[in-house]
């Protein structure tokens, strides 16, 4: 028993640090200060095959806007109108950069706006996505500057794509027609039409750009940043940070890859024409201003007079809902694009237990309930191990009385101490360090469903019962300011709510099933319970709530199987052994033993 206590002390110290440097280094988020307006210019020039740029080139906006409102009405665009999105089309440069998000709102709270994924660079917070062609030597192609013609009276919906044309004046006229689904796909067909007498050299090209330094979570089990899936490379994600060291990584993407600039919940991807090839580069300008840039262009094409050129490329720019993602991902053919969700290393499984908790939420309409019930099914799928496992702890027990003999007869000889108890776990047939394969099993799946509550959309905003309106925040409440009675609002740092508590409790109560074992370092079973109460109190109440239901399930697992095996569980009794004051040994009581 003793070994198999000092195997879970191990596995619980191993838990605390990971959980501490969780809580004291990872989870404060990195404040970043607002963008400052004069950092509010367009972006830098995408990659050209051969290093040029020319073509795309962006316009530095002499006048900054002061709100989004204001940059958006300087300009003519074309409205954007879907069960998902609404927004608009820049006709100067006809960016995309005018997208809100219609089902999701910033916060739980009646009347919150809802999310903003794209702004105009002339104002604050601007993000947009561009596509375009870059000109050859001579080539006048349309580039950020240019104002696009669209029929007047002109909206993009699901039912009514929209065409634009514009004509360079020089034998080239080009033409897009951008056409939108119901959920956050645009589909751009751009051609060109040379009218000319001489060839024109044109290079298809496409470009995220985020300008200012984004607020970014810092959080080490969440991705922020630029992300794609591209050729030899296969997945590439790149932090913020890594960019400010190398600011520019270039890349060779294969058909079907794509890539762009994910967030916690929400991404804007582009996905290259799927036939072909492309260069693609992450990078992070300083000139004029920072900003983040996920770029790519394709293969150069000579377009004969005559002739006509076309391209079709895409654009994801919405929530990362896991169904419209993977959805996407098998309509279009490409590569992993599913992996913009950030499913982790343990992507076996925590993808599909949100399958699991999705179905159940399906079934039930309430994700913390499916929680519980996700929770049982775990219980049973694993409860043959779990009962070799309390079987074996229940032999444990059973030798207590002679495991504490062999203690005091070779005390003082632990070479042959520990020589004797193997031989007792030979005789007895017990795995001393069984009793820790249900802690072991609950690690993968602890960290599993704490990245489902995280990084999923569908978390977002769910509510329990009671006082829990959004699963994937931390419980509102604090014993400091009694849950509210009080009108103060308690630090950050001491906001334990109450389902920590009642985690705190129903893992030192989990912890009593055992009696206390002569020898061992009790105060840890002590430390434990409040060190994680602590630590899980910023965690999503969602992972408290499991944790919590999943000691109340051990007790009774736990307790079921040793009564089955003739071990007596004597709960309370351990209970008021581990408030009793050990007695204090006189000092010359405690002198005549030494001397002795």
């Amino acid at each position: 028993m003793g070994n198999n206590r000092n195997f879970i002390i191990a596995i619980a110290l191993s838990i605390v640090v990971l959980f501490a440097w969780q809580y004291f280094v990872a989870q404060p988020q990195i404040e970043r200060a607002q963008q400052d307006a004069a950092n509010q210019v367009a972006a830098s020039e995408p990659l050209a095959p051969a290093g040029q740029l020319d073509g795309g080139a962006a316009v530095v906006p002499q006048i900054i806007a002061e709100t989004r409102e204001e940059a958006i009405g300087e300009t003519a665009r074309i409205p954007i109108e879907t069960p998902s999105l609404t927004g608009s089309i820049n006709l100067v440069g006809a960016r995309i950069d005018d997208l809100s998000l219609n089902d999701y709102r910033v916060t739980i709270e009646d009347g919150s706006p809802n999310v903003v994924l794209l702004s105009p660079a002339n104002g604050p917070g601007g993000y947009f996505a561009e596509f375009g062609w870059l000109g050859g030597a001579g080539v006048a192609a349309p580039g950020s500057a240019t104002v696009w013609t669209a029929p007047a009276g002109a909206v993009l919906t699901p039912e009514t794509p929209v065409t634009l044309t514009y004509d360079n004046g020089a034998g080239l006229v080009f033409t897009r027609i951008v056409s939108v689904d119901a959920e956050y796909l645009f589909t751009v067909a751009d051609s060109v039409a040379n009218t000319g007498e001489a060839a024109a050299t044109l290079t298809p090209y496409g470009r995220v750009t985020r300008l200012g330094e984004p607020e970014s979570r810092g959080f080490f089990i969440l991705h922020e940043g630029m992300i794609g899936f591209l050729g030899d490379d296969g997945l590439v994600d790149v932090d913020y940070a890594v960019l400010e060291g190398e600011p520019r990584q270039d890349y060779t993407g294969a058909p079907g890859g794509w890539l762009g600039i994910t967030d916690k919940y929400w991404a804007t991807a582009l996905i290259p024409d799927r036939d072909d090839a492309f260069s693609a580069s992450f990078r992070r300008p300083t000139e004029g201003g920072v900003r983040y840039q996920a770029d790519y262009a394709g293969a150069a094409v000579s377009v004969a007079p005559g002739a006509t050129a076309e391209t079709t490329n895409r654009l994801f720019a919405g929530a990362k809902e896991v169904a419209v993602v993977d959805g996407y991902d098998s309509a279009l053919g490409l590569q992993r694009f599913e992996l913009l969700v950030d499913w982790g290393m343990f992507y076996f499984i925590t993808k599909p237990m949100f399958h699991m908790l999705d179905w159940f939420y399906r079934l039930i309409g309430n994700f913390g309930v499916a929680i519980l019930l996700v929770t049982v099914v775990i219980k049973l799928l694993f409860f043959p191990l779990a009962n070799r496992s309390y079987r074996s702890m229940a032999s444990m027990r059973k030798v207590g009385p002679q495991l504490t003999a062999i203690r005091e007869r070779y005390k003082d000889d632990r070479a042959k101490q520990q020589q004797m108890m193997m031989e007792l776990y030979r005789k007895e047939k017990i795995n001393p360090i069984a009793g820790c394969w249900p802690i072991l099993i609950q690690i993968p799946v602890f960290f599993a469903l704490y990245k489902v509550l995280y990084v999923t959309i569908e978390m977002r905003h769910q509510p329990f019962f009671g006082w829990i309106q959004d699963l994937s925040a931390p419980d509102p409440t604090s014993f400091i300011n009694l849950f509210g009675l009080l009108p103060f609002e308690a630090p950050a740092i001491i906001m334990i709510g109450v389902w920590p508590i009642l985690m705190g409790i129903t893992m030192w109560v989990q912890m009593r099933l055992n009696p206390q074992t002569p020898g061992a370092p009790q105060w840890i079973f002590h430390l434990l319970p409040i060190v994680f109460t602590f630590m899980l109190s910023s965690f999503p109440a969602g992972l408290v709530i499991y944790w919590t239901w999943n000691n109340l399930l051990s007790i009774a697992q736990q307790s079921f199987i040793m009564r089955r095996h003739g071990v007596k569980v004597d709960l309370l009794g351990n209970i008021r052994a581990s408030f009793r004051r050990k007695p204090k040994v006189p000092a010359a009581a405690n002198s005549d033993s030494k001397a002795k």
